[in-house]
């Protein structure tokens, strides 16, 4: 890796604090939490995660409580409909892949080879083989398996009567526990919160609802999306399909596992931090963050209101672009939503990337491991072959952005779990760490780092003038290990949460759209994902060059596979839509196979 304290101005450092996990993560959070002992304990874990050298600097921006991006032309308007939807269902993935599509779901309805109803049935068996296999899969946190038959015995009858609500009808969507889903608990990944079921959808969900989505479940997430492994002590640990002794990453992990595994084609995320581009990458998906306010957040969890955003994990990047339509938008009972251009998804489909200029800041993009590297460096060459230029750039003070992200997320998730301090003993060992860090913060921390936002947008906006998008690898190391001792009580591993998120949790702060999307796999079978982040409001550049990046990569057969459309056609090894459907099997952690197939 490269030195990250050499490359000239690159100035991004790794902290390498003592990882603790189980019994010793339990016994620090207790000393953090003491009144005697913690002060010291946390002066000094403050000191070595550079919140200390943060908190000299000298800035004279004034602070950006949150990043709204100026909209130039037209306002998007309430319910308008967006141009190029129904076109993503006919794009045909550009390689061949182990999954079957949105648009393989509509394709066998609306050719009657297969019913809502008969892929609901096929989900349901598959998610319980799923969760008894060893180690099982834990994507899902809550599944309602009546409530799941009778939307799709409705959504059957709409296809029968010739009247689909719209583009997702009778398509398996999965939900954040994040995110509210009436009639299923949101429990944050928690054990205590969520002791009620949800009354009603969010606006994210009422959209995905809307469009006729099956919605089958509540996903897995790391406990109050404050780590980036997926790791969760309470509700067991979402598995990664590639490699079951491996994490998902996080915090969406449930998510980015029930679409790498088959359950479904596409899943709703939410991003503070990293959390829809992280395990998108390690479990070789499309994962779209996009830009501040593109996407309602009411009816999410309020945990970071400043960094948070809501958008999709997806098969494809057409998937992607399709759950991004229908979820952006005005909402009127979400401020930050009320002033954004319309959403485009209308030149998703070319592979022609001419006239587009990748901005590569060269030390920035090689701190990460050298097979990640070298994959991501045949990747821009791809895109080159596609039309697109390449063109150095410089993103300073990296550092600095670093620690501001670090700084408002942790503040603003202290604030949110304010009102719950009572249950503070029963949060994972993990979580109880992080927080009490979080707590330490000042309010004049708070403000610094608002100040230090504001310079990092303007750092991002200037290499975003002279490139279009500016690439890097997703996360500097592949999905890591579950390790057995942080199971029960919980990790705190500094070093890897700093390589997962050294690429990402910049756009958080800056507001600014970014996507993850297959950059190639490992020697042993594991995904590489690649990054990109572009200009406010241009998702569809973004969803354009992923795209024509999938034309370029073999997608690796998962362990642990599912194909529940191919299950309602009734083929077992057939051609459906076109694509070849291969039966993979679940490996369990003691060498055993199990036949996955859905009788």
């Amino acid at each position: 890796m490269t030195d990250a304290a050499a490359g000239g101005r690159y100035d991004l450092r790794h902290p390498d604090l003592p990882r603790v996990a189980g019994r010793s993560a339990r016994m620090l959070a207790s000393l953090i939490e003491s009144r005697t002992l913690g002060p010291p304990i946390l002066a000094r874990l403050i000191r070595d995660a550079g919140i200390s050298a943060f908190r000299s600097r000298e800035l004279s921006e004034p602070p950006t409580g949150a990043p709204l991006w100026p909209v130039d032309g037209d306002l998007a308007e309430p319910g308008a409909v967006i141009d190029g939807i129904e076109e993503l269902l006919a794009l045909r993935p550009l390689t061949e892949l182990p999954y079957s599509t949105i648009g393989d779901h509509a394709t066998a309805y609306r050719t009657g080879s297969a019913t809502p109803l008969a892929v609901a049935e096929a989900v349901l068996e598959a998610m319980r083989l799923a969760d008894e296999a060893m180690p099982p899969l834990r994507a899902f946190l809550s599944i309602d398996r009546d409530d799941v038959l009778a939307q799709a015995r409705e959504s059957t009858r709409r296809f029968d009567r010739g009247v689909p609500r719209g583009p997702l009808e009778g398509v398996p969507v999965a939900i954040k526990d994040e995110v509210d889903q009436r009639g299923h608990p949101t429990t944050v990944g928690t054990s205590f919160l969520g002791r009620q079921p949800a009354s009603v959808d969010a606006i994210a969900v009422a959209r995905l609802r809307a469009a006729g989505a099956l919605l089958i479940g509540k996903t897995n997430m790391h406990e109050v999306g404050i780590g980036v492994t997926g790791l969760n002590a309470h509700h067991g640990t979402a598995r990664n399909p590639h490699d079951p002794e491996r994490h998902t990453g996080g915090s969406s992990s449930g998510s980015a596992a029930a679409v790498a595994s088959g359950l479904c084609p596409a899943a709703l995320g939410a991003d503070g931090g990293g959390s829809i581009r992280i395990p998108a990458a390690l479990c070789g998906l499309v994962g779209l963050k996009p830009t501040y306010g593109r996407v309602s957040e009411t009816g999410a969890f309020p945990l970071c209101w400043s960094v948070a955003h809501l958008g999709p994990i997806a098969t494809t990047a057409a998937d992607a672009a399709l759950l991004h339509a229908i979820l952006a938008g005005p909402d009127p009972a979400d401020a930050a939503t009320l002033r954004q251009p319309p959403v485009r998804v209308d030149d998703i489909a070319g592979g022609d990337l001419s006239g587009l200029v990748v901005g590569v800041y060269r030390p920035w993009f090689e701190d990460a491991d050298p097979e990640i590297v070298a994959h991501c460096d045949r990747m821009i060459a791809v895109l080159v072959d596609a039309g697109a230029r390449v063109r150095e750039v410089e993103v300073p003070e990296l550092e600095l952005a670093r620690i501001a992200h670090a700084v408002t997320i942790g503040s603003e998730m202290a604030a949110a779990m304010m009102s719950h301090r009572a249950d503070r003993g029963r949060h994972g060992a993990d979580v109880r760490i992080n927080m009490a860090i979080a707590r330490a913060f000042t309010a004049r921390d708070y403000v610094h780092a608002q100040r230090a936002r504001t310079r990092v947008m303007r750092h991002l906006a200037a290499a975003l003038e002279l490139a279009d998008v500016v690439v890097t690898p997703a996360t500097a190391i592949v999905a890591p290990v579950v390790r057995a001792d942080a199971l029960r009580g919980g990790e705190s591993d500094i070093a890897v949460l700093s390589a997962l998120m050294r690429f990402v949790s910049i756009a958080n702060l800056t507001g600014h759209p970014a996507i993850a999307f297959p950059a190639g796999t490992t020697a042993k079978g594991l995904p590489i994902g690649m990054q990109a982040i572009g200009r406010p409001w241009e998702e569809h550049v973004l969803l354009r060059m992923a795209r024509a990046a999938e034309a370029a990569v073999d997608r690796a057969i998962p362990r642990v596979g599912f194909r529940p459309l191919l299950e309602a056609c009734g083929r077992g090894g057939e051609r459906v839509a076109g694509i070849a459907q291969s039966e993979p099997a679940i490996e369990s952690d003691s060498g055993e196979w199990y036949d996955r197939r859905i009788r």
